[in-house]
């Protein structure tokens, strides 16, 4: 038999950090790496979607360094974790900005602001790009409010998502997709 997947340890709404320390499920260290899993199950739903092989490949290194992203701010930094979280690199972000810059070699000049949308693919890249501006927003105010993040995270979430928004217009591209240009009225 296997293991019951509820606990009803969380059943008062608290949960526990890696490291034991107890927590309101609403603590923002929570919604910050609650934010952070969402954007993984977006940035798997692109994947299913995504028609390149490469990012494909991209995408799913990304998801590794959301569960590294969603590790570290699961820690109680106060406490011994007593394992081994691994580490984000500057290597990543350098990573994000090689695809950006080679993506964009193929594609058209900007010269309106672009709406989501055009085709499945699109789209859902697009709403990842969202999530990752919001998980960033949660990281920049636990910094606001002092609490310890590492330094790395706020930058790669900033360039991830400066890369699904460039891979949006990317596979707009690939798929044949006309931008959806916006025409303010």
């Amino acid at each position: 038999m296997s293991a019951k997947i509820y606990t009803k340890t969380g059943d008062k709404g608290k949960t526990a950090l890696i490291g034991g320390t107890k927590v309101f499920k609403n603590d923002i260290r929570i919604e910050t790496y609650g934010t952070v899993d969402e954007l993984n199950s977006h940035i798997g739903l692109v994947t299913d979607y995504m028609p390149d092989a490469h990012q494909r490949d991209i995408l799913k290194q990304v998801q590794d360094r959301l569960f590294v992203i969603g590790s570290s701010l699961a820690c109680d930094p106060e406490k011994e974790t007593g394992m081994h979280i691994p580490d984000l690199w500057e290597d990543d972000i350098v990573l994000l900005e090689k695809e950006i810059d080679g993506m964009n070699e193929s594609l058209p000049v900007m010269k309106n602001f672009i709406l989501p949308g055009g085709h499945a693919a699109v789209s859902s890249t697009h709403i990842a790009r969202c999530v990752c501006r919001r998980a960033e927003r949660l990281c920049v105010n636990m910094q606001q409010q002092e609490l310890f993040i590492e330094p790395l995270i706020v930058k790669y979430l900033n360039r991830l998502s400066d890369y699904l928004f460039v891979l949006a217009r990317f596979t707009a591209r690939q798929l044949g997709m006309a931008e959806v240009v916006w025409k303010p009225r």
